[in-house]
C-alpha cells in the first residue's frame, strides 16, 4: 500500500509540473489575457517632423482609446530607416512595440542597399493608410519654373543645381531613374542628403537647395511655399492636381511609388502571438474608422485609410518586388 501511494504520489506530482508546463507554454491567447497592461512604444524610423512622425502623433490620441493605453513616441532615425527598423526587431514580441514607418520602399532599400540584418519578410503591416509619389520641388520663389528646365539646366552642367533628397528612399530611386533617363551623370551631380523627409521638405521650402526630391503628400502643408515641378505617377493626383505628371516634361522614365507609409509589427509578433496581433488590427481599424480621427487627420493632411493587413502587405511586398528590380541602379 505504501509503494501504490509513492508510486502514485509521483504521478500526480509528475502530473502537475507536467500541467504546469503546459500552462508555461499554452497558446498566445492566455498569456494575452492582460494585454495591454502598460504604455505602448510607437517606433518611429525618421525625425520628428517628417509625414509618419505627424501620423502617429495626429492618430495616437484614437489609438490609444482603442488600445485603452497612453502610447509613446519614440523617434529613432538613421541610415534610411534602418535604425529603428533593427531597434524595432529587437524588442520582444509582446505588444509592447509598433511601428509607424515608410514601410515601402525604405525597408526594401534598406535590404538591398545596405545589407540590413533583417528582410523585407520580417515585418508584417497592419494597415498602411497613405500611398505617396516622389514630388520633384523648388521654392515658391524659385526661378525654375518646370521640370524641363532642370533637366536643361543639369545637362549643360551637372553641379549648376542643389539637389535634395533623403537616400535610401524611393525619392532617390526615381531621382536616379530620371536622370539616367535624362543621359545625366549622378555621379556629378550636387546632391544634399537629409535624414528624413521633413527636413528635405524644409530645405525644399526654405530655397536651402534648388531642387527637392520628396514624398509629395508631406509636402501638402508647405504647398503655398514650394512649386511642384513634377510628380512620379501615371496620372493625376487627387491631393495635388496642380503638380504636373514627369511624362508632361517630355521624359520617359520608369519610376517606383512612394512611400507606403502607415503601422506595422514585426513578423515574428504576428506569428508567436496572433491573438495580440489580432487585438492591434482591431484596435487601428477602429480608429481608422473613426469620423472624428478621420476629420481631424484630413484637417492635417493625412491619410486613415482603411485598406486592412492583407492589401497593406501586398502592397509593400509588390513595391518591394520593384525595388528589386532595379537595385543595381541605385548601388
Amino acid at each position: 500500500m505504501t509503494d501504490f501511494t509513492r508510486r502514485d504520489a509521483f504521478k500526480i506530482t509528475a502530473g502537475g509540473l507536467a500541467v504546469a508546463g503546459g500552462f508555461v507554454a499554452m497558446p498566445s491567447i492566455v498569456r494575452a489575457a492582460n494585454y495591454p497592461s502598460r504604455p505602448i512604444n510607437v517606433i518611429v524610423p525618421f525625425a520628428t517632423g517628417g509625414y509618419n512622425d505627424r501620423l502617429s502623433r495626429a492618430f495616437m490620441p484614437y489609438l490609444e482609446k482603442e488600445i485603452g493605453q497612453p502610447m509613446v513616441i519614440v523617434n529613432k532615425p538613421g541610415a534610411g530607416t534602418q535604425l529603428g527598423n533593427s531597434y524595432a526587431l529587437n524588442q520582444p514580441a509582446d505588444g509592447y512595440s509598433i511601428l509607424c514607418t515608410s514601410a515601402a520602399p525604405y525597408i526594401p532599400l534598406t535590404v538591398l542597399l545596405q545589407n540590413a540584418p533583417y528582410k523585407v519578410e520580417d515585418f508584417a503591416m497592419l494597415n498602411l493608410p497613405s500611398r505617396d509619389y516622389t514630388l520633384a520641388a523648388t521654392s515658391a520663389g524659385s526661378e525654375i519654373k518646370t521640370f524641363a528646365e532642370v533637366i536643361e539646366k543639369l545637362k549643360a552642367d551637372p553641379g549648376s543645381l542643389s539637389i535634395g533628397v533623403q537616400p535610401a528612399s524611393a525619392d532617390y530611386a526615381n531621382m536616379i531613374l530620371a536622370f539616367q533617363a535624362a543621359e545625366i551623370d549622378p555621379t556629378k551631380l550636387r546632391i544634399v542628403t537629409y535624414d528624413g523627409g521633413g527636413p528635405a521638405r524644409n530645405a525644399t521650402a526654405g530655397a536651402q537647395v534648388d531642387v527637392g526630391f520628396v514624398g509629395g503628400e508631406g509636402f501638402l502643408p508647405l504647398k503655398s511655399k514650394i512649386r511642384p515641378l513634377a510628380i512620379f505617377a501615371g496620372e493625376k493626383v487627387d491631393w495635388f492636381p496642380e503638380a504636373p505628371l514627369v511624362s508632361e516634361s517630355g521624359l520617359k522614365t520608369d519610376f517606383v511609388e512612394g512611400s507606403q507609409r502607415g503601422w506595422a509589427v514585426t513578423t515574428k509578433l504576428r506569428n508567436e502571438q496572433p491573438e495580440i496581433y489580432k487585438f492591434l488590427v482591431g484596435a487601428v481599424e477602429r480608429a481608422s474608422k473613426n469620423p472624428k480621427a478621420i476629420e481631424t487627420l484630413k484637417l492635417q493632411e493625412l491619410a486613415t485609410t482603411w485598406y486592412g493587413p492583407e492589401a497593406s502587405d501586398k502592397a509593400y511586398l509588390d513595391n518591394a518586388a520593384k525595388m528589386a528590380k532595379y537595385v543595381d541602379l541605385l548601388k
